[in-house]
């Protein structure tokens, strides 16, 4: 391995409930899967949520030098409106029917707009996006294989995951910690629920209804795939039997996940993962998200302003920084204050990035203590990150660092006791760590060139008033740049000069 990929990183595994260190199976190569969305509406917090953390993890470990495969579906067919109880119409085919057009209409327009949502958070696209109806074919041959090793049944052309021949030898429920005894089922008055032998079995194939518009041949029936069958097909077509990690939301971990693990066993005798990754949830307002709440809000929705509970419209940016001050495993809230305070935020971090870009380098600089703390803080930001990909502490670090940035831009830091080492140092931390691994771009030059000009104008206006003695106005246009974090600095000359703090 190259030296970069000789790093101490570890990650929180879901399955064992500590952290680890990461080692991959094939170094340098890394297999990474995700769950996708269900293309039947517009993108949503949710689904940013997730797309930014395991974007993070595809950027880290590529800045280690990982040669990384990233997997990530897109679910088009199977996924049905009661999905723990495998109960209701699919929700793509639903949405075809309200709207009155083909279901792959929907999957289409909707795949779209994720891709926008997405891309308008820097999320970088996926190396391949597969998709469960393009692989029919494949889940039929791994019910086959299931079928073949006894852990299946079928049952009037629908094909069912034995639970309970499979735990004769097997676990289930160790992923989420559920307990199946422990679990409701007698309130499930389900389609097909009597034709199961267990109410806990779960569909790998479902004979359709003559309404069913979704519907391909297969050896049982026409009919369509189980929900959770889909993931295990295309993450181990892509990535093996057996490959790095997988990354979904906390929801998914009960009961998609572990159905995941069962037919990995069940088809192949072996757990499908390593390392199982699961960020946390979103809230708004410190309430769960939900439409009939009226509290759900979708990414198109948080970029135009155009919701009731929101003051004004977000930059993709601001939302993604606010994701970032989060760890992933830790719910997140989302509310005007938390958005405004990181938009605050956000602009000073991109502007001490400017500065720092546009800074001549230390020559002569002989270097001192302020060389120990940039390597510090600059150590601090890779330390973060290696520990389950810490973005809050690594962007706490990347703050320290702009603190520096600033303090020799304005002089309170002479340049001369940076050396040229540590300043390469610096720059290259600040560049690699803002933009290739929290994937944040930087303010346009339009919009840093407004700042500045009605920051001078500001100043002059503030000139004017100190000369006419106006002090209670030259206070105040001071004091009120000071609040949303622009300091004003008078030399002994009189001339003005200002900051703006990080």
């Amino acid at each position: 391995m190259a030296e970069k990929q000789k790093s101490s990183l570890h990650l929180y595994n879901s399955l064992s409930r500590k952290k680890e260190l990461f080692e991959p199976i094939n170094p340098p190569f890394v297999g990474l899967y995700v769950c996708g969305p269900t293309v039947y509406g517009d993108p949503h917090l949710g689904h940013a949520r997730a797309a930014i953390t395991f974007d993070i993890v595809y950027r880290y470990l590529k800045y280690l030098g990982y040669k990384v495969r990233y997997v990530r579906n897109i679910t088009d067919v199977g996924h049905l409106e009661n999905e723990e109880a495998e109960q209701g119409e699919d929700k793509i085919a639903k949405k075809a029917r309200l709207e009155e057009i083909e279901p792959m209409e929907v999957v289409q327009t909707y795949t779209i707009k994720y891709h926008e949502g997405m891309d308008a958070l820097n999320c970088i696209r996926p190396s391949i996006e597969p998709t469960a109806s393009g692989h029919i074919l494949e889940q039929i041959e791994l019910i086959e294989k299931i079928l073949e090793n006894g852990f299946a049944y079928v049952v009037n052309g629908s094909v069912y995951f034995d639970l309970m021949k499979y735990r004769e030898s097997n676990d289930y429920g160790t992923l989420s910690g559920k307990v199946l005894e422990d679990l409701q089922s007698g309130s499930r008055d389900t389609e097909g629920m009597d034709e199961k032998k267990s109410p806990h079995d779960f569909a790998l194939w479902k004979k359709a209804n003559p309404e069913h518009i979704m519907r391909w041949r297969s050896p049982w029936s026409v009919g369509f795939p189980g929900w959770h069958l889909e993931c295990t097909t295309m993450s181990t077509k892509y990535l093996g039997e057996k490959f790095d990690i997988h990354g979904g939301g906390l929801d998914l971990q009960f009961p998609h996940h572990e159905a995941e693990i069962a037919q990995c066993r069940g088809a192949h005798g072996h757990d499908p993962v390593n390392y199982w990754m699961h960020n946390n949830m979103v809230t708004i307002d410190g309430a769960k998200m939900s439409k009939s709440a009226g509290n759900f809000i979708n990414l198109e929705e948080l970029f135009s302003g155009d919701h009731e509970k929101l003051d004004k419209a977000y930059d993709p940016m601001v939302v993604r920084f606010l994701m970032l001050q989060s760890h992933y495993r830790s719910k997140i809230d989302f509310s005007n204050e938390a958005l405004l305070a990181a938009e605050k935020g956000y602009h000073r971090l991109m502007n001490a990035v400017d500065l720092l870009n546009k800074m001549e380098p230390p020559i002569n600089g002989t270097g001192g203590d302020a060389d120990d703390e940039i390597v510090e803080a600059c150590e601090r930001c890779r330390g973060a990150m290696d520990d389950d990909f810490n973005t809050a502490l690594s962007l706490a670090a990347l703050f320290d660092l702009s603190s520096k940035i600033n303090a020799l831009h304005n002089g309170q830091l002479d340049k001369d006791s940076v050396s040229l080492s540590a300043f390469t140092t610096l720059a290259k931390t600040v560049n690699d760590f803002v933009f290739d691994i929290m994937g944040l771009e930087s303010l346009s030059e339009k919009d840093s060139g407004k700042t500045d000009e009605l920051v001078q104008l500001l100043i002059e206006i503030r000139a004017e008033a100190r000369e006419r003695k106006d002090f209670a106005t030259s206070d105040k246009i001071r004091d009120d740049l000071m609040k949303i974090g622009i300091r004003l600095k008078d030399d002994k000359s009189g001339q003005t000069t200002y900051e703006i703090d990080a």
